[in-house]
């Protein structure tokens, strides 16, 4: 049984924390104020007694309790800034969340639009892109947290991890504040970059001797002590110059043959972003098995991840220091901070390299099930569907497209498989509903084998591997038509249904580039195809001939259809499938109603 599900109304819930946090952010607002004032007036006073001190007895000494007072004002002036921002962050969650509800979410977020070619069926059913499946999900804070939901959406998973997932999901479903902790770590602007990161942790280590580190420090040591020398006599100058273009031409030239570099191509505000990931994620209590494994990834080491990216960050920040700040770049040159910091960070690599893809990996999948959950909290009247492992089945009870909004969209049963119909030939006329209806299939199929509800009132479905055809573009560079460019998708198609793989065909306007002769023969031999591999699948039509082929498949096929009516000259639509074939067409009826002569 699933954990029990929160009884909380997102939208009544959403309003308040927004109300809440825009109360806390108007009192961070009152005391920036104040602090911003206060700082200018002890500035004022410290210039005050700048001018007492030169023109009577006061002893300059006063100006150390303004500049004590103004260092203690900027730091807690820094605080409640960073408690601002991350007082609007968490605003904003709820702020996208009620977009979403409202759905108003559509082309506001990141929409994946890099993995639409890793894919070859993303376009047709809107996994990827504006107004996609993965924009509505997608409320990761970094970049390995995307990928791998846009991994989890695009290929699905076998049916133990897809149920693994399901109880994960239902178990962070009602954890708000834990979603509101991740949402505060950064804008959405600002995403973790971890594949660079990964990136630097698996390249070639750069290798020097044990005793280099301490060769630079010896170095370092006889500088400094030349540089005290100077206070007893100035005959040290000579040596002191002598020593240092030495030292720094033998080790400008041990650099370039070792190829030492910047070691490392993250920026310190990442590190700090992902080690507070890692760290909220290992102190969040979980029960579910598939959570407690991830998380015990985040140690497998013996080494808390966090503490030892935090640690990265550290070393960073001061290289940053000593490399950017023009006060202490001659220093860490002549010192060689420089050089021992990069080979810090380089025994951190050699120490945790090999851990950062696991930490990444698991750090992902457990911000992707955040998502996951994060639309389960907003969908809480959807149910996780029931995930068979035998038979190839899709049977589905008031399947509605997650992309619509539930107050319009129209819900329809669909039985493949099993008991029913292999494939379903759908006809109908044009904006009647029959390509919504295969991409309600095919996008509920890649939430439910992801670990997610789905928009229906009870779903139970197999292992299944999705082909569509649902959008054909011509390549005018390739020269390639659009008829050319469907034959070779359903060849493909049909490859995935040869290789034994459960297949969902979901076949839009099937060969429609074609004679109406040549269709009707392609049609029924693809569909037969399919048929005989057993592929489960639904092939829409405009030509009623091809509802034809449906007999002579006998009981693997049947014919469903969409209708339309004409009232006061607009057509309508109810969107409801119903048996057998659709009884008239309303091609002529729409080009009458935009002015056509026909």
């Amino acid at each position: 049984m699933l954990p029990s599900e929160s009884a909380l109304d997102p939208r009544a819930e959403y309003t308040r924390r927004i109300t809440v946090w825009g109360q806390r952010i108007a009192a961070h607002e009152r005391t920036h104020a104040v602090l911003a004032n206060c700082r200018l007036a002890t500035a004022a006073l410290a210039a005050l007694l700048a001018v007492l001190a030169t023109r009577t007895s006061l002893s300059a000494w006063w100006l150390l309790v303004p500049a004590a007072i103004f260092a203690i004002l900027v730091v807690v002036h820094a605080q409640v800034l960073e408690r601002g921002e991350r007082a609007r962050r968490a605003r904003g969650l709820y702020e996208r969340g009620l977009d979403r509800l409202n759905n108003q979410w559509a082309g506001t977020g990141r929409n994946g639009a890099r993995f639409l070619d890793r894919h070859p069926y993303a376009k047709d059913i809107d996994l990827f892109g504006p107004g996609s499946l993965f924009e509505l999900l997608n409320t990761t804070r970094s970049d390995a947290g995307e990928a791998t939901l846009a991994s989890w959406i695009q290929a699905g998973a076998l049916v133990s991890e897809a149920r693994a997932r399901q109880i994960a999901v239902a178990e962070l479903r009602p954890r708000l504040d834990f979603r509101e902790d991740l949402a505060a770590l950064a804008a959405d602007a600002q995403r973790g970059d971890t594949e660079r990161l990964l990136s630097w942790a698996e390249a070639p280590p750069f290798v020097c001797g044990r005793a280099v580190p301490t060769l630079l420090a010896i170095s370092a040591a006889i500088t400094l002590t030349l540089v005290f020398a100077l206070w007893w006599t100035t005959a040290a100058w000579p040596a002191l110059i002598v020593w240092v273009l030495l030292q720094s031409g033998v080790v400008g030239l041990w650099r370039r043959r070792r190829g030492l570099r910047r070691a490392i191509p993250t920026s310190e505000r990442d590190l700090r972003l992902v080690a507070g990931l890692l760290e909220r994620l290992e102190r969040e209590p979980v029960a579910a098995a598939w959570l407690v494994d991830r998380q015990a990834r985040l140690t497998s080491t013996g080494e808390s991840a966090a503490r030892a990216v935090n640690h990265l960050r550290g070393l960073v920040s001061l290289l940053d220091s000593f490399s950017d700040n023009l006060f202490f770049i001659p220093i860490g040159r002549v010192l060689f901070v420089h050089e021992q910091l990069l080979l810090a960070i380089e025994r951190w690599r050699q120490a945790f390299g090999p851990s950062i893809a696991a930490w990444l990996r698991a750090a992902g999948e457990i911000e992707a099930m955040t998502a996951l959950a994060c639309y389960a909290y907003e969908r809480h009247t959807d149910p996780f569907p029931e995930l068979v492992d035998r038979g190839v089945v899709f049977d589905a009870k008031g399947l509605g497209h997650p992309l619509i909004a539930d107050e319009v969209s129209v819900r329809n049963d669909v039985l493949l498989g099993d008991n029913g119909p292999q494939v379903l030939v759908v006809s109908g006329s044009n904006m009647s509903g029959k390509s919504t209806l295969l991409r309600a299939v095919g996008v509920n199929v890649a939430l439910a084998l992801a670990g997610a509800p789905v928009r229906a009132a009870s779903l139970r479905l197999s292992q299944l591997s999705i082909g569509a055809t649902l959008r054909i573009e011509d390549s005018l560079q390739e020269h390639r038509s659009r008829f050319y460019a469907e034959i070779v998708k359903i060849r493909d198609i049909l490859d995935i249904a040869r290789s034994g793989q459960a297949l969902l065909f979901l076949l839009d306007e099937i060969l429609h580039g074609t004679n109406s002769f040549d269709r009707r023969i392609g049609a029924e031999a693809i569909v037969r195809g399919l048929v005989g591999y057993g592929a489960i699948g639904l092939v829409t039509t405009h030509d009623l001939a091809l509802t034809e082929i449906v007999p002579s498949l006998g009981v693997a096929a049947a014919n469903v259809h969409f209708e339309d009516r004409l009232e006061h000259g607009q057509m309508v639509f109810d969107y409801r499938m119903r048996p057998g074939v659709v009884e008239h067409s309303n091609a002529l009826a729409l080009m009458r109603a935009v002015g056509l002569e026909v």
